[in-house]
């Protein structure tokens, strides 16, 4: 039942050996044989990731014995987070016109690939509102200037998703603005349906696939093509990550049950169940955002979820900041080049009050709400989450 996990792992992972073989022949024929694979991060290496240097000639670099062919495969580090918006533009924009959005969180999110959930278009007013005018009760809209694809460059991000519900508030001219504006800005974007977004960094190769409930998209709840994009996308990488938008939103809706979720009439689909199965399929890493508050995280077949990393920024008098809903976090996890988990870490952050992601170093209010609802709703495959943020897999 799991072989097709299992052979696309196995040609991932060969595909990866040859590489690194061929790397080092190169190397000894330069003199360069003690070479570390891996870049060298010295001072600025995060304190939980372990080190990639190669080992001392003649030993597998494993003291334990385990997996010494994994020894020699460097690591690389994504950094995630929920849902960003940073303006309502015209008139509702942050401080500053946005200069400097992420300067508090610039340095939590520092990583290999840094990916967030972009949850509004960056583009002028294309005259096409999905509320309509006047808007329609319950029906919220927002962009931000395609400009500030800048401010988001200018924080470290390097991918965003775009496989949400407020993608294409102003039309699909307001989407193609968005998507122009953001590679203007040298950045990737994952979300489309049938979109599979590859990133090498490291030499490794990581393909990035975004999902959500909604035209366009990659829909979360037509699991038969999730498992065929999935297993496209890890025949075309070393490592696969889903972005899901999913799961009902509110403050009430913070706990992760089996079953479909449901939000004004729409099917937001069923989180546990898509989330096993995009792993089963090939999945290294499945990120998880849409309910607007911070849900508990599992390890399913070695694998991380992270149900839901809450908001993120809502600058501009859009995202809610009272209560839970203000709380949210950078999720930081490591990977070996064969999809093996090698650590990870979640540094809380909250919305200040212009709706600017702050880091929340005094309190760590988000770690202690993951921490919470994760015990709470994953007994037996929760991760656990340290006093210092650190993600580990359940004893």
């Amino acid at each position: 039942m799991n072989s097709h996990p299992r052979s696309h792992r196995e040609r991932r992972s060969g595909r990866f050996a040859l590489k690194v073989g061929l790397a080092l022949v190169v190397l000894a024929g330069l003199g360069l044989g003690g070479v570390a694979l891996a870049d060298r991060r010295g001072d600025d290496k995060p304190a939980w990731q372990g080190s990639t240097a190669a080992p001392a000639p003649g030993s597998t670099g494993n003291s334990t014995g385990a997996r010494p062919e994994s020894a020699a495969l460097p690591t690389v580090t994504l950094s995630a987070t929920g849902d960003i918006m940073m303006a309502s533009a015209p008139g509702g924009l942050p401080p500053r016109n946005g200069a400097g959005f992420f300067d508090s969180v610039r340095k939590a999110l520092a990583s290999d690939l840094v990916m967030g959930n972009l949850e509004q278009p960056l583009t002028e007013d294309t005259g096409t509102s999905k509320c309509g005018s006047p808007p329609s009760p319950n029906c919220f809209a927002f962009r931000s200037p395609p400009s500030y694809a800048e401010h988001l460059a200018d924080g470290g991000f390097q991918l965003l998703n775009t496989a949400n519900n407020h993608a294409k508030d102003f039309g699909a001219a307001g989407f193609r603005n968005t998507i122009e504006a953001l590679e203007g800005a040298g950045l990737r974007h994952t979300g489309a349906e049938d979109q599979i977004t590859v990133v090498e960094t490291k030499g490794v190769k990581v393909a990035v696939v975004g999902f959500s409930p909604y035209a366009g998209a990659n829909d979360l709840n037509d699991l038969t093509h999730a498992r065929a994009v999935v297993k496209r996308a890890a025949g075309q990488a070393d490592l696969v990550v889903v972005q899901a938008h999913m799961g009902a939103e509110g403050a009430s809706k913070n706990h992760v049950e089996p079953g479909s979720e449901s939000f004004f009439g729409e099917n937001r689909g069923d989180p546990i169940k898509f989330s096993h199965t995009v792993i089963d399929a090939g999945a290294d890493l499945v990120i998880g955002h849409g309910p607007h508050v911070l849900r508990g995280m599992e390890f399913y077949r070695g694998k991380l979820i992270a149900y839901s990393l809450g908001n993120f920024a809502g600058g501009g008098r859009t995202l809610s900041k009272d209560g839970i809903l203000k709380y949210a976090g950078v999720l930081r996890v490591t990977l070996t080049a064969d999809g093996s988990y090698a650590g990870g870490r979640f540094l809380s952050t909250y919305m200040n009050s212009a709706g600017l992601p702050t880091r929340d170093t005094a309190d760590e209010r988000g770690r202690e709400l993951v921490a919470d609802l994760t015990a709470a709703d994953f007994p037996e495959s929760g991760a656990t989450i340290g006093a210092d943020g650190t993600i580990k897999p359940a004893a």
